[in-house]
């Protein structure tokens, strides 16, 4: 073998050394990034919004942090929102139990966490057709911040079906919000083998008076709030697949509620809409269902009273969309509400019950095809 053949070969060999140290060095262990639930459009306030889920699992030996979080859309580019400091502390949940999640806290093996979307579109932006996510995180302490790419993420394409009221008049305030550590749309359970978010687009319906109190005593007896023996009436036309009517009702505020998985939901309905949809009724009041299980309902019509069974807080309806008649395992959908008249909303929920809302700058907003804001006060048709 010649001097001028070994010494290439020595070259090449040095150089693939090198490019395998070099591959080598740049590996480097990631969170695995999955959206369960495509992103789905909803319409607040004539703003369309994508509702979904982020999850960051962690399979590698070692605590990940993430400290910065990208959203585009996946055809041009563009990116839509970036989350990082207090914004990504709203959004994300790190203890992956969404319950006493330590703030900036990295996640360690073996643990995931996740990250609640609302995302806004800016308005006359046509709606994604698929969305990607671009992670920033420290992988150990004094390291730089390593990037992690996640797949395009197709977008729902279905719209969200439109619903009567669930109850009459008001006014009503539609209790909801996003980073609520235990609020419904935190909250997942896992269920005959699969995770869901039954609670994704719940709302839990508490009727005020025109000063914001929950009641016009301050007795602390359920009977006195005026959520209280309200009719509950059926959204759209359906079959009444399952009924709960026999669990006691509290009878003072105070009393200690119900969280078991079974009875936490209290007295309920579950309506059968078609085309996989099934409408869901919360703490209903004891013996007030009127209807069973197998009977046609009609929107409209009423099928039992409010009332504080299982693990509410007050007397109130809880209500909500999915995919299945089981309150826990089936994966929460989309809704939208007919007409309602909004006259402004709460930015601190503490204040529901003790202060007036904030109106509107009209005095009143018809509202149409939308689910109402989270904390808003609405007023529906008698």
């Amino acid at each position: 073998m010649t001097m001028r053949i070994r010494q290439r070969l020595l070259v090449g060999l040095v150089g693939g050394l090198w490019a395998f140290a070099t591959h080598a060095q740049a590996l480097q262990e990631s969170f695995d990034l999955g959206v369960p639930v495509p992103p789905t459009p909803v319409v607040i306030e004539a703003q369309t919004r994508l509702f979904y889920e982020l999850h960051l699992s962690n399979f590698a030996r070692r605590p990940l942090d993430p400290v910065r979080v990208e959203v585009r859309d996946a055809t041009t580019g563009a990116t839509l929102a970036v989350f990082e400091g207090e914004a990504l502390e709203r959004q994300l949940d790190r203890s992956g139990l969404q319950w006493k999640a330590e703030a900036g806290a990295p996640i360690a093996p073996g643990r995931r966490g996740i990250l609640f979307f609302e995302l806004a579109m800016p308005a006359g932006m046509p709606t994604p057709v698929a969305l990607t996510h671009r992670v920033a995180y420290h992988a150990q302490e004094g390291e730089g911040i390593l990037d992690v790419d996640g797949p395009a993420v197709p977008v729902a394409r279905t719209s969200a079906v439109t619903l009567g009221p669930p109850l009459r008049g008001g006014p009503w305030i539609a209790i909801y919000d996003p980073v609520w550590e235990r609020g419904h749309r935190r909250v997942v359970y896992a269920l005959d083998g699969q995770a869901r978010t039954p609670g994704r687009f719940a709302i839990d319906w508490v009727k005020l008076d025109a000063q914001g109190r929950k009641s016009g005593r301050d007795s602390g007896r359920v009977a006195d709030a005026y959520s209280h023996g309200e009719a509950v009436l059926a959204v759209a036309d359906g079959i009444v697949a399952r009924v709960r009517n026999d669990l006691p009702e509290r009878e003072r505020l105070d009393e200690r509620s119900d969280h078991a998985l079974e009875t936490g939901g209290g007295n309920s309905v579950v309506l059968d809409l078609g085309d996989g949809r099934f409408a869901h009724y919360g703490h209903l009041r004891t013996g007030s269902v009127r209807v069973v299980p197998g009977q046609r309902v009609h929107r409209g019509e009423t099928i039992a009273e409010v009332g504080f069974t299982g693990s509410a807080s007050d007397p109130q309806l809880h209500f909500n969309l999915s995919d299945g008649a089981s309150t826990l395992g089936s994966e929460g959908l989309p809704f939208a509400l007919d007409r309602f008249h909004s006259l402004g909303a709460y930015a601190r929920i503490d204040d529901v019950g003790r202060a007036p809302w904030t109106p509107r700058r009209e005095d009143e907003d018809t509202r149409r095809n939308e689910l109402p804001a989270g904390n808003s006060v609405v007023v529906f048709e008698e």
